[in-house]
């Protein structure tokens, strides 16, 4: 039952990535007041599950693999090492694309496009692969999973699409879409060592984290505060509930 429920996830993961251009709450003005939401409901799922998992993996771990000490003792390093690796890509998207206002194009360099697909293609190749093989307590779980991720997606293809414009649409967005069939697919027939698990749930927190954060805090996205209040607070209630 939780591989054909997981199936019809990874297609809805498919379809979002496919039609978040043709979603026009996303080109209102001022901000959509959704994608405040959708930042508050990231962040909860990552503070109320992705972390507190985190916590549980490394007391596992603890004296019990030879070699692997750091990490035993400093999952939480992978995550903050997600978090700088998008930070570092962000700026390098951002740099790119001012260049690219300097010369009329309006958008980063091909280049640098193809780096920043790279690494969100296996960004989504974790989500994918989390989706089967994640830790949930029951269909309910992976359900909240697919919310949050789905709704993170449409906020990450909104900023992915500003900044590489007719280029994402005619690849980034087909590569994203294919990455997280693979992931999936991964999870399917593979399953990894526990601390690999771990390793890239801890990467996928951090991302997640920075992701968010990155559209939320600047001045100029407009953000609402309420609503990213209101969608934290609400889905942070849901998941206690479940």
């Amino acid at each position: 039952m939780g591989t054909w429920f997981s199936l019809v996830f990874v297609v809805g993961f498919v379809v979002i990535h496919l039609v978040s251009k043709q979603m026009k709450f996303l080109k209102v003005t001022p901000r959509s007041k959704f994608l405040s939401i959708a930042g508050g409901i990231s962040v909860a799922y990552v503070f109320m599950h992705l972390l507190p998992e985190l916590g549980e993996y490394q007391q596992e771990f603890e004296g019990a693999i030879e070699g692997f000490e750091f990490l035993e003792s400093h999952i939480y390093i992978i995550a903050l090492l997600g978090l700088v690796v998008f930070y570092g890509l962000e700026q390098l998207a951002k740099n790119s694309k001012r260049q690219g206002d300097l010369k009329g194009t309006h958008k980063a360099s091909s280049s640098v496009f193809w780096l920043h697909i790279s690494s969100f293609g296996l960004y989504n190749a974790i989500i994918g692969y989390l989706l089967l093989r994640g830790e949930y307590q029951s269909e309910w779980g992976m359900l909240f999973y697919f919310v949050a991720m789905g709704i993170h997606f449409i906020t990450n293809d909104k900023a992915l699409r500003s900044a590489h414009k007719e280029d994402y649409d005619r690849y980034g967005r087909w590569l994203l879409a294919i990455a997280i069939t693979v992931g999936w697919l991964i999870g399917m027939f593979t399953e990894l060592n526990i601390l690999v698990i771990s390793i890239l749930t801890a990467f996928l927190a951090g991302g997640v984290i920075l992701n968010v954060m990155k559209e939320e805090l600047p001045e100029e996205r407009e953000s609402s505060f309420p609503a990213f209040f209101t969608g934290m607070l609400g889905y942070t209630v849901l998941l206690l509930i479940i």
